[in-house]
């Protein structure tokens, strides 16, 4: 009989604690003064922009070796935990409720990409009906 499968951190982490963690690490540093809203959506950018970095000009089959390097893929994993970050900075400071945004933008584009067009398609929501 297997072993019963443990929680994962995103099983059991909220986005409150996430942020109030962020919050605490920056406070202790004081780091407030250049955690300015531009200066959070830069680094929010720039730490997407490196993960982006480890897929530019790979094809499918280099993406699968990289992401089943266990070297490459912590390599990944930091990136996004530094995109990370800085979203949950933004949203911590300027006192934004990222699962009521996301619910939000969701429903959102429920309406734009409705299931009957947009199944199957990559196309953006005011091309989705067009043919190739």
């Amino acid at each position: 009989m297997p072993e019963p499968t443990l929680p994962t951190t995103d099983d059991v982490t909220t986005l409150a604690s996430l942020k109030a963690r962020v919050r605490d690490f920056c406070e202790e540093r004081d780091w407030d003064r250049f955690h300015g809203a531009k200066d959070l959506a830069i680094g929010l950018v720039t730490e997407a922009s490196e993960v982006l970095e480890h897929f530019r000009f790979q094809d499918e089959a280099d993406i699968a070796a990289i992401l089943g390097d266990a070297g490459r893929k912590a390599e990944i994993e930091a990136e996004l935990a530094d995109t990370l970050f800085f979203l949950l900075r933004f949203a911590g400071r300027y006192d934004i409720d990222l699962a009521g945004a996301f619910e939000r933008k969701l429903a959102k584009n429920a309406v734009k990409y409705p299931v009957e067009t947009a199944r199957g398609s990559n196309r953006k929501y005011n091309r989705a009906t067009l043919t190739p």
